[in-house]
């Protein structure tokens, strides 16, 4: 049986009488399957391996979801078994909100995206990083 034939361990929803969250990159509830397994993934930042931040925050962006990618794919889960995130962002604005969206339909294609909270800050950890990306994955005892 391969992962697309197990059923997720979480169901997203939008509730009639809530906006529609999707142009803004994210869904407004998630329910958790009884048996699920957490992971909760620290914050990812836009650094690479080597520690360097781009100066681009898009690529920041990029960089912070493949960094989340590799943390989940050590414990046997991916990008679609997130069901949480948090999204720190220095200086937001518009744009970014706009790039932000872009990177996570590059992520998560057409599926409904996470839920979500983004929380403007005025810096974050290191000098010059504009991102940071907090996850709660679950994983069913099948997936394990």
């Amino acid at each position: 049986m391969s992962k697309l034939d197990i059923a997720p361990a979480f169901h997203l929803s939008n509730p009639p009488g809530l906006y529609d969250p999707s142009p803004n990159g994210y869904s407004h509830v998630a329910q958790l399957q009884p048996q699920a397994k957490l992971l909760y993934i620290a914050g990812q930042g836009g650094e690479d391996q080597q520690g360097q931040l781009s100066s681009v925050f898009a690529e920041q962006a990029r960089q912070a979801l493949a960094n989340l990618a590799i943390a989940l794919q050590s414990k046997g889960a991916s990008l679609n078994d997130v069901f949480k995130l948090t999204l720190l962002i220095v200086d937001h604005d518009q744009e970014k909100l706009r790039i932000w969206v872009e990177e996570a339909d590059r992520a998560w294609g057409t599926s409904m995206k996470p839920v979500c909270t983004l929380i403007p800050v005025p810096r974050l950890a290191l000098d010059g990083m504009q991102i940071e990306i907090d996850a709660i994955a679950a994983l069913l005892p099948m997936q394990q």
